[in-house]
């Protein structure tokens, strides 16, 4: 008798490609009870486009380079199918890999936006968890832990808990966290006030020329366009604004300003982020990322201690038991914790440039803006590129873009450094860039909603915060946050300051060395 062994067979997932290599569509069927492969119109699970007839050819398409040290993803090899749509997200959304020449000089080039996790359909690609982290901060009785809300992360979260999409959860959202056991709760919308306060600022400073740097002006909140812009177009980075972005201006503030007002050591801060975005993971690592540290004398000190995307602090929330979908709306922290409807929409395609106008119009008129610049429709919307034209006395035409989107990012720039090449004057005054599609409402770290990304979900989720801004906050105006202005009154002195500009600008690092650049065709 033929001995055989029960053990069951292990099978490699190249060894499960190579078997299936020579498999036809029809024999995968014949053996899967009620799937037909009748070209007239079977009604098995498989999908449309393979019901037919035919063999069925693999399609291993490959995948992107994770560096395993990488801040923002990694990738679990054993879930991976080598299907591409990574490098779908990478090549053709955000124009990274295939736009640099091989083999690789000493980094592993990506610009940590996390589009391949909302593409990947078997959630091989995720971000870097680091919920254990923020767990033993909360468990250490000596450390006094704070956390920041992201704009974007209100508008989203909900969804991970059954809601619709776009529901508005600002108030449970807050009170989740405060169950969670942190010692406080901010807006990030209070920093982003303050950051078009500064970034406001620089842009008059650059239009009446008292600031000697080039026009126009590029934003600088969204961590993943600012890498690639190091990465990419190096050149052009005098033209970037030397704002830090709402979160790092929050971990700065709260490590100085509001350190010195609770008599609290810096040292015993431990300062959260919850973000839609993978690439808040790798910015609050950047090494010039500790301002308040410097100022206090301890370098080794980080602005802002770990980020947590919305999906991680879902799960946070399930891991809790918390019943998210009942609990009471809670409010944030004062002192930290007021926002306008200026800052809400900064989670939007479009909305960082339309909170910069109403406060660039106060601050070179003295006067606020008219109603028809609270609601900026040219800059609103979905559209990769849109562009306006606006009048401020005292100041002329202002004209402005927006970008959302590496690929649509890639276009600008060209146009931006071709005109300079052929000594045109510039064709803008203002950029906004924001790395992923939709901004920060379709970030990297959002909920995975549909693959890839849908539209529906972005509409949603800009509606609600467009809401917000016009129906829920009581103030549209960033330079009407009493909180900002007190913080001028009490710290800062005035916008650009050289208190401000130690704690709330930085600088930017070329990276084109670190690549070789693909030579257009």
């Amino acid at each position: 008798m033929e001995n055989r062994s029960t053990k069951p067979t292990s099978v490699s997932r190249r060894g499960f490609l190579k078997m299936l290599g020579g498999v036809g569509l029809a024999g995968i069927a014949a053996n899967i009870a009620g799937c037909s492969t009748d070209p007239a119109g079977g009604k098995g699970w498989m999908p449309q486009q393979y019901q037919v007839a035919s063999s069925w050819p693999i399609q291993v398409k490959g995948r992107v380079p994770i560096d395993p040290n990488n801040p923002s993803i990694v990738r679990d090899d054993k879930k991976c199918i080598l299907c591409g749509q990574c490098i779908e997200a990478c090549e053709k959304v955000q124009t990274v890999m295939g736009y640099y020449e091989l083999p690789i000089k000493d980094d592993i080039t990506c610009v940590n936006c996390g589009q391949c996790t909302l593409w990947c359909p078997t959630g091989a690609i995720t971000e870097r968890d680091e919920i254990d982290k923020v767990l033993k901060a909360i468990n250490d009785k000596n450390l006094h832990v704070v956390v920041q809300t992201a704009p974007a992360t209100r508008v989203a979260l909900g969804e991970e808990f059954g809601m619709p999409a776009g529901s508005i959860v600002e108030g449970k959202q807050v009170a989740a966290l405060k169950k969670l056991g942190f010692d406080a709760v901010f807006d990030t919308n209070f920093t982003a006030d303050l950051t078009i306060m500064e970034e406001g600022t620089e842009l008059v400073k650059r239009i009446t020329g008292e600031l000697k740097k080039p026009l126009p002006q590029f934003t600088s909140c969204s961590p993943g366009w600012v890498k690639f812009c190091e990465y990419f177009y190096p050149d052009l980075l005098e033209h970037m604004s030397s704002a830090k972005s709402p979160q790092q201006m929050m971990g700065a503030v709260v490590k100085s300003y509001y350190a010195k007002q609770k008599g609290i050591d810096p040292e015993k801060i431990f300062s959260v982020s919850i973000m839609p975005c993978t690439a808040k993971k790798y910015e609050c690592q950047r090494p010039e990322m500790n301002d308040a540290g410097h100022k206090a004398g301890k370098p080794n000190i980080r602005d802002v201690d770990v980020v947590l995307t919305t999906r991680e602090l879902a799960r946070m929330i399930k891991r809790a038991g918390i019943n998210f979908n009942e609990l009471e709306d809670a409010q944030y922290d004062s002192m930290l914790g007021e926002g306008t409807g200026a800052a809400v929409i900064f989670g939007t395609t479009g909305g960082v440039m339309e909170a910069a106008v109403r406060s660039a119009y106060f601050l070179i008129t003295k006067q606020n803006p008219p109603e028809a610049l609270l609601e900026l429709t040219p800059v609103r919307g979905l559209n990769g590129v849109k562009e306006a034209s606006l009048e401020i006395p005292g100041a002329g035409k202002i004209n402005v873009a927006v970008c959302s989107g590496l690929g649509n990012a890639r276009k600008i720039l060209d146009q931006v450094r071709e005109d300079i090449k052929q000594g045109l004057p510039p064709r803008y005054h203002f950029i906004e860039f924001m790395s992923c599609p939709g901004g920060c409402i379709g970030g990297g770290g959002q909920p995975r909603t549909a693959l890839p990304p849908s539209d529906a979900v972005r509409q949603a989720r800009l509606a609600s915060l467009y809401t917000m801004d016009a129906k829920i906050y009581k103030k549209r105006l960033s330079h009407e946050n009493q909180e900002v202005i007190q913080i001028y009154q009490n710290y800062f002195e005035h916008p650009m300051s050289e208190l401000a500009e130690e704690l709330l600008h930085t600088e930017y690092t070329d990276r084109g060395k670190h690549l070789t650049a693909k030579k257009k065709a």
